[in-house]
């Protein structure tokens, strides 16, 4: 990786008139680090078209897609940066992000993916809680009952999505936890940084909020598909079986959190 390092942000966007400002600004306020930001708007009908008119630094697609993941692929496509990371219309990330990621791509330069810590935020900007993450773990990425890393800070080499690794435009709720276990299984290695890179909000009208059990349907699909020695149990065996992991995978990240102070955070 060259030492002038550029990153790409790809956004896709469809009526969060009321959040992607302050998404595009959390971009645009980064200091240090050359960066392009590409938003997929899916043909907003809310105040979103005016908002990006005015925001002349932006490459801007407006038109139709089948769905994030397929917006998402097409914006991972055109992106031009060393390093690329996805932020949602309605969260954003925190000051030193980019700087801190570039340094530490280029410390590591046998690291893929690179994920951080999180703030969870409400609709107002309000911080809700800090959630300091683990070092990656194939064991609790797979049988966890929820995605432990964040998407939302989480950046990838271009050579990530130059080796044809994209979103399953299948799904519509999982597709991080998807995406993330495909790669993992393929060999690209994942490395935690310990910095507050980002915030994720959460509101009534967000897909985590509003599509839970869709989301956790999801997620089990993609595991029975990438985990062929589970999903070759018939029922009742694998639900027992399922059952038994995710309360292992819960132990020990509650164990690990305990031993490294990450568990109960308020910074």
């Amino acid at each position: 990786m060259r030492a002038n390092i550029k990153i790409s942000i790809v956004t896709p966007s469809y009526n969060q008139g009321v959040f992607i400002e302050e998404a595009i600004n959390s971009v645009q306020s980064q200091q240090g680090v050359d960066f392009e930001h590409i938003i997929m708007d899916n043909c907003s009908t809310d105040e979103t078209g005016p908002i990006l008119k005015k925001m002349r630094h932006l490459k801007v697609v407006g038109e139709p897609d089948q769905g994030q993941s397929d917006a998402l692929n097409k914006g991972f496509k055109m992106a031009t940066g060393d390093i690329v990371g996805w932020l949602n219309a309605d969260d954003r990330y925190l000051p030193g992000c980019f700087k801190a990621v570039a340094d530490f791509f280029m410390a590591h330069p046998s690291c893929d993916i690179v994920y951080g810590h999180y703030r969870l935020i409400d609709e107002g900007g309000k911080v809700l809680s800090y959630r300091k993450e683990l070092g990656f773990d194939l064991f609790m990425l797979k049988y966890l009952h929820v995605l432990y890393i964040p998407s939302t800070a989480t950046f990838f080499r271009r050579r990530v999505f130059e080796d044809g690794n994209f979103l399953d435009t299948l799904y519509h709720y999982a597709m991080d936890y998807e995406f993330f276990l495909r790669l993992a299984l393929k060999g690209y290695k994942f490395c935690h940084i310990p910095v507050f890179l980002a915030d994720f909000r959460l509101h009534p009208e967000s897909k985590s909020q509003k599509q839970l059990l869709k989301q956790k349907q999801e997620l089990e699909q993609a595991l029975m598909r990438h985990d062929p020695g589970l999903s070759q149990w018939g029922d009742p065996w694998r639900k027992v079986i399922r059952g038994g992991l995710m309360a292992a995978a819960r132990l020990k990240r509650y164990s690990l959190k305990l031993a490294t102070g990450a568990y109960g955070c308020n910074k």
